[in-house]
């Protein structure tokens, strides 16, 4: 059985993880990778030119530092791992780090942008890495390292190394006024339903929620209405895997409120 874990800091940071056994490397991580993340960050400095850097940094680092303390403090078995998606959010920037099969995507306008790759064994230079290091990507029930992992990166899962590793790849991408929403899901959402076609579920259900709103709804009362509509969703497609959904209103209240009052 896959089981998940998801959470949102007040901080900005969002994260999707999930594991193959219970309350273990995906909690772990979930309790863990605000604070290594913070902690690196504060260890880069001032340098306000190469902010880009220190996120990276800050990402790489703060990943690593959560893959090692799983190791060290005995969390789970080597051959137990988790994926990690990690967004942080702020006035002008959308910041997101990914390790692994889950997938974060921007609704903009009638747009839909994918803020992460997926970290699969076929994609081409993850195919290139593993083979590299002398490994194998067979195909079994779809492409797998040595037959057994359908992702390339994660937390976790040591037996692997050196061909899964815990390195997460980060995007910067500037806010619009556009900006309708984040949808961050795990794999099981993704296998079923397109990015594009999620969109389109999220546009229409924040829409037609804030239109017969007034005051008395929340941002993050219609983002769950749209998690919980995309989670059954898929599960009415048949999806095979474990399927957790964040959705990030990013229409304030304070600006919906003034549409409202002048329209």
């Amino acid at each position: 059985m896959f089981m998940l874990h998801s959470c949102t800091d007040t901080s900005g940071l969002t994260i999707i993880l999930h594991t193959m056994v219970p309350n273990l490397v995906a909690k772990f991580c979930a309790e863990r990778i605000h604070d290594t993340t913070a902690e690196e960050w504060e260890k880069g400095g001032t340098d306000v030119d190469g902010w880009h850097t220190r996120w990276e940094t800050a990402f790489r680092r703060g990943f690593e530092r959560a893959d090692n303390d799983v190791a060290e403090e005995s969390v789970a078995p080597e051959i137990v791992g988790s994926t990690a998606v990690v967004v942080a959010l702020s006035g002008c920037q959308i910041i997101t780090s990914n390790c692994g099969d889950s997938r974060a995507v921007l609704c903009r306008g009638t747009q839909m942008i994918p803020l992460s790759i997926d970290h699969k064994p076929d994609r081409e230079d993850e195919l290139a890495r593993i083979e590299g290091a002398g490994g194998r990507v067979i195909s079994w029930n779809g492409a797998r390292v040595f037959g057994v992992l359908a992702m390339s990166r994660s937390i976790g899962d040591r037996y692997m190394r050196p061909w899964i590793i815990p390195v997460p790849e980060v995007t910067f991408t500037t806010r619009s006024e556009e900006d309708e929403c984040l949808i961050i899901a795990s794999d099981g959402l993704w296998d079923v339903i397109s990015n594009d076609e999620a969109g389109e579920v999220a546009r229409n259900l924040l829409r037609r929620r804030r239109r017969t709103t007034l005051s008395g709804l929340i941002s993050h009362s219609a983002a769950q209405a749209v998690a919980d509509h995309l989670t059954d969703l898929a599960c009415r497609k048949n999806s095979s895997d474990n399927i957790s959904v964040i959705v990030v209103d990013l229409k304030s209240k304070r600006r919906r409120l003034q549409r409202h009052s002048t329209g």
